[in-house]
């Protein structure tokens, strides 16, 4: 089994390279972020043409979340348990497919620091982290994954020192990223590579990409129950290549089949 994470960056202009990416790719699972769609505006016409199901959160012109699923979904949360009085955005979806409970999630930027935004993304990953604890040692397969812009250590970045003052790299939201990880979360990229830079995100500016200026801010999460299934986890860098593609790389792994011997 397959399962992806793709920070789309706006779903109906770049439509096109995602059906061309799906093709490519051809994962059993998708989660999106970043849909820039109210969600009447979701393309699930040609979603479902291209095989897969989907549910989705919109939002004008931000945010935005989705899950795809080659089988049926069958949805558990539109939203992280808990409110917030200052913000609502549509950040987080919740469901069952393909025998996996799957988080997708896309954290709050939060910049510039200090202010509310950086306030209101440490609110969020509270939430995060007490729904995240309740799941961890549960008797089914859960997997959070998504876009977390968190930068957890020096290695997910290119240049440590370029990012002292952002939001995404500030010692609280390591420190936060670090402590839901101690639950018992499995991170497949830093359990695969512990020691190799390995990027999804590549600025628009000063050809970040060629250059391989990058940062690791797409995460992929198991539960205990689950990490035994882990085979394999990588990024489709090329993607980011593509005309007029996202800033974000697709991101993902692979599981054996439930009982299957690796």
């Amino acid at each position: 089994m397959k399962i992806a994470t793709y920070n789309i960056n706006g779903i109906n202009g770049r439509l096109e390279i995602l059906l061309r990416w799906l093709k490519e790719a051809d994962p059993d699972i998708v989660c999106l972020q970043e849909l820039k769609a109210e969600s009447r505006s979701f393309p699930e016409q040609e979603i479902n043409t291209a095989g897969y199901n989907a549910i989705w959160v919109g939002q004008k012109s931000w945010n935005g979340v989705a899950i795809l699923s080659k089988t049926e979904i069958k949805e558990l949360h539109r939203d992280l348990p808990g409110e917030d009085d200052e913000f609502t955005h549509s950040r987080y979806i919740e469901a069952f497919t393909g025998g996996i409970v799957v988080g997708c999630l896309y954290l709050p930027n939060g910049n510039p620091v200090p202010g509310p935004k950086f306030d209101y993304k440490l609110r969020w990953f509270k939430r995060l982290a007490k729904h995240a604890k309740n799941l961890v040692d549960r008797e089914l397969p859960v997997i959070l994954i998504g876009d977390y812009n968190v930068m957890p250590t020096d290695l997910d970045t290119y240049k440590p020192e370029k990012y002292v003052n952002n939001a995404l790299f500030q010692p609280e939201v390591k420190k936060a990223y670090a402590q839901l990880v101690k639950q018992g979360w499995t991170d497949v990229i830093r359990k695969l590579y512990p020691d190799e830079p390995i990027y999804t995100f590549w600025d628009y500016l000063r050809n970040a990409y060629e250059w391989n200026a990058g940062l690791r801010l797409d995460h992929v999460l198991l539960n205990k129950h689950i990490a035994p299934r882990l085979v394999s986890a990588g990024v489709d860098k090329h993607v980011r290549g593509w005309k007029d593609a996202s800033d974000h790389a697709p991101v993902w792994v692979t599981l054996t089949s439930p009982g299957a011997n690796r």
